[in-house]
């Protein structure tokens, strides 16, 4: 259908044309650096736009059993599994479906290599150079005490004939790309010859290389040269920036109020459907923004401060008028929960055509079989 109208909210459209921007984008890194790419299935796993991701993605990298079966399944190509901790009674049916394991401590490396061995898996394992780019402690893969990798270049010395590759973790949101540059000559400095003796070094995501404005060439080059230095495949791991501005979050205004300010209440939640906003403090995307009626849109839980944020319009908000919050992929659709009950978005994918398809929808059995 090309009338959005007849959509129930809520529901997240993700546009194809706008998906293709990032991928053209990521296709021309992989291009001038010689760099594979994995989609982040953390961040983003809809799997209804692989047919489409793929065609410009070498494969997908993990954080769970789930992840890894996903990526295999659904979207092919190389399959890298990472995990914090792999259980015992899951290790074999991770191996099973990955090309390449990272493990997360020396520790767990010892316990499953021979394991991964016996699989013909290649191993690798996440350390930590002890810097970041994250502005959030909670979000700081180099935070005091971090758990997510190993720190100690002498412990990772010693077991460099168990493994092919590092997984380097330490970008997040970052659009600066000198402060790329600096970290990446951090961990030159810190990990030395160490690079010389991998095959592949993955430098994970959090890296904003589909941003407006972003030195493209110039990535791709400090990207080529690392790779010739050290001899070494270098693996990206995209998740915002394969779907940045790619997707919204449509929603209906279900109520007004006036509490000292305009309040619209939607049919939806921040709780439930955009969690990230609610952990980091963040407001909603939403343009236009400059109109001369300004109201807070607020969420339908109970949570007091369910709160997409202020807005301003051009008119006085009616009940069912429509909204429309922006660069709504990247953890929403990978977290989005049954708090209150709330009835979760249906996922819609404009095609590249124009038409737009339903791919799927929730309802009560959804809701009740999540529970027991």
């Amino acid at each position: 259908m090309n009338d959005r109208s007849n959509l129930q909210t809520p529901y997240y459209l993700i546009d194809k044309e706008k998906l293709l921007r990032n991928m053209e984008v990521i296709a021309k890194v992989r291009e001038k650096s010689g760099a594979k790419a994995l989609l982040a299935l953390k961040c983003f796993a809809t799997w209804s736009v692989f047919d489409l991701m793929r065609q410009y993605m070498d494969g997908t990298t993990s954080s769970s059993l789930y992840e890894a079966r996903l990526g295999r399944e659904k979207f092919g190509g190389e399959t890298h599994a990472y995990s914090v901790a792999y259980a015992e009674n899951e290790i074999d049916e991770v191996l099973a479906q990955a090309d390449k394991i990272i493990f997360n401590s020396i520790g767990q490396l010892a316990r499953f290599s021979a394991r991964a061995r016996a699989h013909g898996v290649r191993q690798g394992l996440r350390v930590n150079p002890g810097v970041s780019s994250s502005g959030f402690t909670l979000a700081d893969p180099a935070r005091p005490f971090s758990r997510l990798g190993e720190w100690d270049v002498e412990k990772v010395e010693a077991v460099m004939g168990q493994i092919s590759g590092f997984m380097i973790h330490n970008n997040c949101e970052n659009a600066d790309f000198a402060l790329f540059d600096d970290m990446l000559g951090q961990i030159e400095g810190r990990y030395g010859a160490l690079l010389q003796r991998l095959d592949w070094i993955s430098l994970g995501g959090g890296i904003h290389f589909t941003g407006e404005g972003y030195p493209v060439e110039a990535f791709a080059e400090r990207l080529k040269a690392f790779a010739d230095r050290h001899g070494v495949q270098i693996y990206l791991e995209p998740g915002e920036a394969a779907i940045t501005n790619s997707t919204t979050l449509e929603v209906t205004v279900l109520d007004t109020m006036f509490n000292g300010k305009n309040l619209a209440i939607v049919d939806s939640s921040i709780e439930a459907h955009m969690l990230d906003l609610l952990i980091y403090r963040q407001n909603a995307k939403m343009k236009p923004n400059d109109g001369a009626h300004f109201y807070e849109i607020c969420g339908k839980s109970c949570l007091a401060g369910d709160i997409f944020g202020e807005f301003s319009f051009e008119n006085p908000l009616q009940v069912g008028d429509r909204l429309s919050f922006e660069d709504a992929a990247g953890y929403t659709m990978v977290k989005k929960n049954w708090f209150n009950g709330v009835k979760m978005p249906s996922i819609a994918v404009r095609q590249l055509d124009g038409t737009v398809d339903v791919v799927r929808e929730f309802g009560f059995d959804d809701f009740a079989g999540n529970l027991s």
